[in-house]
């Protein structure tokens, strides 16, 4: 028999089953009777073909729908802890914008013209921008994590890595659920999926919908609103036309809307600027007078042609356009006076197609190819509003400013995977990626005279310009396969993220703000073992990586002086020169006994400036990586029985740790997050096939831990976002 490799449609319907669980063996006796002997491997789509998770010679996690429910993942910010050397978050004052790094790369500026360094993707579309990126997990087929540069198959602004979102696909037999989660905070989420076969199995479709709300976890105290609080809803609906076992086309849709309150910040320190208004005690209580508005609208429609010309090939193609708008109202100063408040409205539109060929005739050679092209605007507005009521009124106090303009990127790549068997043990993997890619900026930058923003009395920056990138990003890998369980790997890989324009430049005070800022690049070497022990009831997979990063991208709140002689806020961004990054990765399970279940990682994180240029000098040994704990790493204990009805009942403890965290690139002593750990638990009961009952909670000890923060010294802004308080929601599920 031949084997075969290719990966065609969006949620084939996978043999593995979850990880982690175990599979089980037949005694011939009750349901009670039926022992826990191995754990199952995941198939993954890693590189764009099917293999198992242990075969793959690269660094990735997967969890699968029963994973995520007994990890108790809401959003893609749920993962941190559980995937070594991942921070995601969310972006500041927002709900749903992400902000991610793996392996200390990555990007905190959610501003149109800057491109991030983790990769999302959902059902193989890219989502270019942060806005309403942090997914909520529901009806979801399985979720990948890929860490190190993926420049050859995923292409540029994965230079730290992928994180690919894949919801339950279309399938003949008809099935469906319905869950409803009540937790403290008055949380209430209600998530239904159904789909199936319309006829004969030629037609298929699946619609999926998700309502998530919550109060806040603080008030504003200046008008009673809530803080932190949720409010999404969201729609996912795919349509199927199989004609043949050879040739299908799939049509996916997807709708979120966002409309969450603003978040919580801290005020750190007092604020020189309203002495009245001293910190509070509260963590996520907040003194804004601006409106509680922080709306995001996100939507997604796709079409995919799968078709297997014959046995070796096969065809697939994706076209898929995606939209985005966010209208925040954000207060820097968290207090009822005018001090540092914007106004800011995104939009975001993208259209990318891919062709993809993927071939495997069962021989020692089998590989994919592909040509990608994208197009995007993203753009919008920014109205600030800075004021220090301690010196006396001047035109440029207080200073009204209007950010506003667009981004187009135009791109273009080619390429190619291909895996070569040199001997039944010795396999070569080689890849690239030609990219040839066009931003376009256009911005208008003015200072006006009333808050009405009708006169303008000075411009800070307005060009139209274009800056062209071209790019080709290698990769090549030796896995041996030393026995049936134990693989190792050596690698090289590139990756690359996009440069671009400064949309908050100031060219009057800061001339070479109106440049653009190079592209940056990692070469990633890395060894890795893929190990399976004691008849498979122990994986056990380490990853040594070591990183030479070059034009690191850095977004930077600083000042620059007025034509007063005053200070005022400036957003710059440039490029800090050089970095070395390197680190081991560890991801373990074990199952000691039919009832339990180790897994977890262990993290160890290296990221040092080599050069970074300021003023002339070299400041190197002064700075650090943001978001790139030294130590990190997650410890699951689950137990597990077979009830005599034939349900099953576990339990779980998760501890988590990582160590201090610089979360901006200000450096604030403040703002940085020392070392901390977080208790997460939970029980489920499955009752029986139909029903199942969850108990979880999150954060059980209520640690209090800051995620990112803002220092904005002109305006004595000094301030922390801090993660979830303790949660506990109790979930019933149907399924059908």
């Amino acid at each position: 028999m031949k084997r075969k490799y290719l990966s065609l449609a969006i949620g084939v319907v996978l043999v593995a089953p979850a990880m982690p669980a175990w599979s089980q063996e037949e005694t011939g006796g009750s349901p009670a009777e039926v022992k826990a002997t191995q754990l199952d491997t995941v198939t993954v789509t890693a590189r764009k073909r099917e293999e198992t998770l242990q075969d793959v010679p690269v660094a990735v996690t997967a969890f699968t729908p029963e994973a995520l429910d007994t990890l108790n993942i809401k959003d893609l910010g749920d993962l941190d802890s559980q995937v070594p050397n991942l921070t995601i978050y969310a972006a500041r004052g927002s709900t749903s914008t992400v902000t991610a790094y793996i392996r200390g790369i990555g990007q905190a500026d959610p501003l149109w013209g800057v491109d991030p360094g983790v990769g999302i993707y959902l059902d193989d579309v890219y989502i270019a921008r942060p806005q309403g990126a942090l997914l909520d997990v529901f009806d979801v087929e399985r979720i990948e994590v890929l860490r190190g540069p993926q420049g050859t198959l995923y292409g540029k602004n994965t230079i730290g890595g992928a994180i690919k979102y894949i919801s339950r696909g279309l399938r003949e037999e008809t099935a469906g659920f319905a869950s409803l989660t009540v937790g403290n905070y008055n949380q209430l989420d209600a998530k239904a999926g159904i789909g199936g076969s319309i006829g004969d199995g030629v037609l298929r479709g699946r619609i999926a919908v998700a309502s998530m709300t919550r109060d806040g976890f603080g008030e504003n105290l200046a008008n009673d609103q809530p803080v932190s609080d949720k409010e999404i809803n969201a729609v996912r609906a795919q349509f199927g036309a199989f004609a043949s076992e050879d040739f299908d086309v799939q049509f996916s849709l997807d709708w979120m809307d966002d409309q969450s309150g603003v978040r919580g910040a801290k005020m750190l320190a007092p604020n020189p600027l309203a002495p009245a208004y001293p910190p509070l005690d509260d963590r996520y209580d907040i003194r804004s007078g601006m409106g509680n508005v922080n709306d995001t609208t996100m939507k997604g429609a796709s079409m995919t042609v799968n078709w297997h010309l014959d046995e070796d090939w096969a065809l697939k193609y994706v076209i898929a356009k995606r939209e985005s708008d966010t209208h925040t109202m954000i207060d820097f100063d968290t207090t009822p006076l005018k001090l540092v408040d914007v106004e800011a409205f995104y939009y975001d539109e993208q259209v990318s197609n891919e062709l993809q060929a993927n071939f495997d005739a069962g021989g020692r050679a089998r590989g994919v190819m592909g040509l990608y092209w994208f197009n995007g605007d993203a753009g919008g507005q920014v109205l600030n509003y800075f004021s220090n009521p301690l010196a006396p009124p001047a035109l440029t106090n207080p200073l009204f400013g209007d950010t506003q303009g667009y981004v187009n990127t135009s791109s273009i790549a080619a390429y190619a995977d291909w895996t070569f068997d040199l001997t039944d043990q010795l396999k070569l993997d080689v890849g690239a990626r030609y990219t040839d890619e066009d931003k376009h900026a256009v911005a208008l930058n003015r200072f006006y005279t009333t808050p009405e923003y009708t006169t303008a009395w000075g411009t800070a920056a307005n060009f139209d310009k274009t800056v062209n990138f071209k790019n080709f990003s290698p990769k090549a890998s030796l896995d041996y396969q030393f026995t049936p369980d134990i693989m190792g790997y050596l690698s090289f890989s590139r990756g690359f993220k996009s440069g671009g324009y400064n949309i908050r430049a100031n060219t009057t005070a800061v001339p070479r703000s109106g440049e653009p800022f190079q592209d940056e690049q990692v070469d990633s070497y890395e060894i890795g073992s893929k190990m399976s022990f004691l008849d498979q009831r122990m994986f056990l997979n380490l990853a040594y990586f070591y990183n030479q990063y070059e034009d690191i991208q850095l977004s930077v709140f600083t000042s620059y002086t007025l034509p007063n002689g005053s200070q005022s806020f400036f957003g710059d961004f440039t490029n800090a020169g050089k970095g070395t990054v390197q680190g081991v990765e560890v991801e373990y399970q074990f199952l000691p006994t039919e009832h339990w279940l180790i897994s977890g990682n262990l993290a160890w994180l290296d990221a040092e400036y080599d050069e970074f240029i300021s003023g002339g000098v070299n400041i190197a040994d002064s700075q650090y990586f943001t978001n790139a704990p030294e130590f990190s790493g997650a410890l699951n204990a689950e137990w597990r029985t077979a009830l005599d009805n034939g349900g099953n009942l576990s339990a779980r403890v998760t501890y988590a740790y990582q160590s201090e965290v610089w979360p901006t690139t200000d450096l604030s002593p403040a703002i940085k997050q020392d070392g901390y750990g977080l208790v997460n638990a939970g029980v489920i009961w499955n009752v029986n096939d139909a029903w199942t009952l969850s108990l979880q909670g999150t954060n059980l000890a209520d640690e209090e831990y800051r995620t990112t923060g803002y220092n904005i010294a002109a305006y004595g802004v000094l301030t922390g976002f801090y993660g979830p308080p303790r949660q506990y929601s109790l979930m019933a599920r149907y399924d059908f």
